[in-house]
């Protein structure tokens, strides 16, 4: 049976195919249009999951939307109903919009999937649909490696559902309570994006990398007038600072009187307020969280806990459910946003409708000795590591490698077009040649095997470097990604290693964990360094590999692993070899306002329109220095909405 999974109309539209309960592929349609979060039908997202599973589109079985639009549309009517007449100027700007296309959103599909099929009027499979929290939590639970958890889905909002917890044992999800709108942490997170002046449902991953460099001085004034948070994590909001239930801004007024001014406007300077801002709402939203995460513990008596939704994505908060909540393990569903729930909504029509068995495989046959695991590492504990980041399977989401994959002669036919230099070099040869590469400092270029699902980039599209070099930060933001000092890397390092550099002592493949650098590994900041605030920390180095340690001596790691990812895997095995570092600089490939790169055109054009050293695809090695003169124009940039 082959159930395709669609997310679209809000933001990062997405299709995800599963066939006989396997996940064959996923993908979000902004990696194919170049437009950031693209919300249109994914058309080029299908089309490329039945290429992948070599099928045609009357070979599908069911077709599956992520949410219900009706019950949406019931809420926007009953928000503005409640709050008439202050909502008129938001309601007249989404009428229109509703009545043309997403009240009548099953004709909306129909049509789109008729012109996928190629005809105008097309025998179509089944249109289903499940609820938006409840795709949450099937992305959330049905790919993860437990057979009994509790879930939790965090986010904005979905038809009415902004926070759900869920138990899932075998192939049931059974809901157990949520919280509704307009109460919702996700909503409260954006609120202060927006009011830092960053972009709603794309900036607050900014929001979360700029609270080490402020001090959380308005934790109490955020819980005093904002947020009535009960000792279960539940919570209300009071509404009176806020504008998104019927306006057209997140923020009030009266908001700005409580923290002394307007917003910050884009692109302007941030300040010491900004900073203080963005780290009094992570101190909340990690305490809200944690609540949260006890009391479902308690409730439920389960062991483990999988997460989805928007607020899934806080790295942050995720380390410190691993570290001091009441679980043995959690897992995290690398697209735990809107993309995400094309896939969870295939998986729940699945198991769910369709009533499948699910036998989680806890074990894998291994051919590894505990000679082998101590030759990969001196510590005892790295052995142990080792042991328990390869005995077990990961999860059933294949590192997310789930999308587009090309071969060499794809490759070699768009750079021989382009006129292209390049060397085709064996693994045997690059991989020694790359860790050379590394080490001089060069930024490079990563393009190989299928691309990552999700918001990461995982090592298949990614920007790589030395975390030695105290000056890859910068670079890497200032030239190559365009992008904010402030804003941190994340390493990646393999598996069986990761309690060598990090405290951390599992699997966090999806760099959806951020833990602290080990101790022995930190640089003590003097008296005249502690004195220093803001951005004046970033010039700070804080560990022997600097370039991914955070001002707060924490990183957002990402362990890898043979199993999914052996190249790149390889590749970090010989930058140790030479270096005696086992960590590289992972970054995604893209500069800022652009999608991750889904081609080999993207990556080229990418590679030669910023100051990267050095591009791979696959084989092929190509030097800055050798192409040929490259007329850069910086209107390109114009093309997309900067962030």
């Amino acid at each position: 049976m082959n159930i395709l999974g669609i997310s679209a109309y809000y933001h990062d539209s997405a299709a995800a195919l599963v066939c006989d309960g396997k996940i064959v592929a996923a993908a979000q349609e902004e990696r194919f249009t170049r437009k950031k979060h693209d919300p249109r039908f994914p058309a080029n997202a299908i089309r490329y999951c039945l290429q992948e599973a070599n099928i045609t589109f009357f070979e599908i079985d069911q077709v599956v939307f992520y949410d219900k639009p009706l019950v949406k549309f019931e809420r926007l009517l009953e928000t503005y109903l409640s709050y008439s007449p202050r909502g008129f100027r938001s309601f007249i700007k989404a009428m229109p919009v509703w009545l043309k296309e997403k009240l009548y959103l099953k004709s909306v599909l129909k049509k789109e999937l008729c012109a996928i099929a190629g005809a105008k009027k097309a025998k179509l499979p089944p249109l289903l649909f499940t609820e938006h929290h409840q795709s949450h939590a099937a992305s959330a639970f049905f790919p993860s490696p437990f057979q009994k958890a509790a879930v939790m889905c965090l986010d904005g909002v979905g038809e009415w559902a902004t926070t759900s917890v869920w138990l899932g044992d075998g192939n049931s999800l059974t809901p157990v309570w949520e919280i509704d709108f307009p109460h919702s942490l996700g909503l409260l997170y954006s609120a202060f994006t927006y009011y830092t002046g960053f972009k709603v449902n794309s900036g607050e991953y900014k929001l979360m990398g700029l609270a080490p460099y402020g001090e959380p001085i308005y934790v109490d004034k955020i819980l005093t007038h904002l947020i009535d948070l009960k000792d279960d994590g539940t919570f209300r909001l009071n509404l009176e600072y806020f504008n998104y239930a019927v306006g057209l801004t997140m923020t009030n007024t009266k908001f700005d009187q409580l923290f002394g001014g307007p917003p910050r406007k884009p692109e302007t300077p941030i300040s010491q307020r900004e900073m203080d801002i963005a780290a009094s709402i992570q101190v909340v939203t990690e305490e809200v969280v944690l609540r949260l995460t006890r009391s479902v513990q308690k409730e439920l008596n389960v062991d483990y806990l999988c997460l989805a939704g928007g607020v899934a994505l806080n790295c942050v908060a995720n380390g410190r459910i691993l570290r001091e909540g009441p679980f043995k393990d959690i897992w995290i569903q690398p697209a735990a946003g809107d993309a995400g729930g094309a896939l969870g909504a295939a998986l729940a029509i699945w198991y769910q409708y369709h009533q499948q068995p699910r036998n989680v495989e806890t074990d894998l046959a291994l051919d590894i000795s505990a000679e082998k695991l101590l030759e990969t590492s001196a510590g005892l504990k790295s052995a142990v590591v080792a042991l328990k980041t390869t005995q077990k399977r990961l999860d059933y989401m294949e590192g997310s490698y789930l999308g587009p994959k090309f071969s060499e002669v794809e490759i070699q036919e768009y750079l021989d077009n382009v006129g292209a230099k390049y060397l085709r070099l064996d693994d045997v040869e690059l991989m020694p040649r790359l860790a050379e590469i590394l080490a001089d400092g060069n930024v490079v270029g990563w393009f190989q095997g299928r691309m990552e699902f999700g918001p990461r980039a995982l090592g298949g599209r990614s920007i790589i470097g030395d975390p030695r070099n105290q000056k890859m930060q910068s670079v890497m933001n200032l030239k190559i990604k365009y992008r904010e000092s402030f804003r941190p890397f994340a390493p990646s390092v393999r598996a069986e290693q990761v309690s060598d550099y990090f405290e951390l002592d599992r699997p966090s493949p999806y760099m959806l964990i951020v833990a602290p650098v080990q101790e022995d590994l930190r640089i003590p900041m003097s008296p005249e360094q502690e004195q220093l605030f803001g951005i004046e920390k970033l010039n700070v180095p804080r560990s022997e590999i600097p370039a991914i340690t955070h001002v707060d001596y924490s990183a957002r790691v990402q362990t890898i692993h043979k199993e999914t990812n052996p190249r790149y895997y390889d590749l970090i095995h010989h930058f140790e070899k030479r270096t005696g570092c086992a960590v590289i600089v992972n970054t995604s490939f893209n500069v800022r306002g652009e999608p991750i790169v889904g081609s080999p055109e993207d990556a080229y054009r990418c590679f030669m329109r910023t100051e990267m050293d050095y591009l791979v695809l696959e084989n092929f090695l190509l030097a800055k220095t050798e192409q040929t003169a490259w007329e850069k124009d910086d209107s390109w940039q114009k093309e997309f909405e900067l962030d």
